[in-house]
């Protein structure tokens, strides 16, 4: 049972099932968010044990939608998973880094005085439909069972294979060279950083992700979900 008026958390039954929708803070991992408030119910609920899950996650330097299932609701995860994502996000061209975002400093630098919009609009349009990309090595795609991002952190080299995907909509909502604001709606699965270090690629210059907001999940908008705070000061009141 999906709860969008904080209200209703009072008397809402967390064990037969309720679906609620946060803005996840940055620098917040996903199991952060699900963490807190699976010990915020244990206490409120005075049980030991209690299902929370989220459906889809998002790096910490990344805000927005997270779908948190809880009790019999975590039977829905994998539903809410296969639903297609929407992101805004912001783009620094000229440079890159190893994650394909801000968390490292840039390790390389490209040209942009060739850019224009003329060539930002053809290269854009590249980008939708079905594409191929390879995942991030700072991500947690399993490689061999372990995640990748702690691999590369040992400094362990490790390919990863490239992956279909689907862009639905690709659109700039801001250009303002070295930097470009834009949104997307994609596929699940889809890796909004490579996306990005691709495009910098077939500009021939570079460019990273330098901010992501996850703004949708299906019908489900970031418009509908609860502040992390205001929701957990909520749920601790009896």
């Amino acid at each position: 049972m999906l709860i969008s008026d904080i209200n209703e958390l009072q008397n809402a039954d967390f064990l037969s099932g309720v679906t609620i929708l946060v803005d996840k803070p940055l620098e917040w991992t996903s199991f952060d968010v699900v963490n807190k408030i699976r010990f915020t119910l244990r206490k409120k609920l005075g049980v030991k044990k209690i299902k929370v899950g989220h459906a889809g996650t998002l790096d910490p330097l990344a805000t927005g939608l997270l779908i948190i299932s809880i009790g019999k609701d975590t039977k829905l995860i994998n539903t809410y998973q296969d639903m297609d994502k929407e992101y805004s996000g912001s783009m620094i061209l000229g440079a890159t880094t190893q994650s394909f975002d801000s968390e490292f400093e840039p390790d390389n630098y490209f040209p942009t005085e060739h850019i224009n919009d003329d060539l930002l609009g053809k290269i854009r349009r590249k980008f939708i439909g079905i594409i191929e990309q390879v995942p991030p090595k700072y991500s947690a795609v399993k490689i061999e069972g372990k995640s990748a991002y702690k691999l590369a952190r040992k400094g362990i080299d490790f390919e990863i294979k490239k992956r279909q995907v689907e862009i639905f909509e690709f659109e700039f909502l801001k250009v303002e060279i070295p930097e470009i604001e834009f949104r997307v709606k994609c596929q699940k699965g889809t890796y909004i950083r490579s996306l990005v270090n691709d495009f910098g690629k077939e500009l021939n210059s570079g460019a990273y992700l330098s901010s992501l907001r996850r703004i949708g999940i299906g019908n489900f908008k970031i418009e509908m979900a609860f502040d992390l705070n205001t929701l957990i000061e909520k749920l601790s009141k009896n």
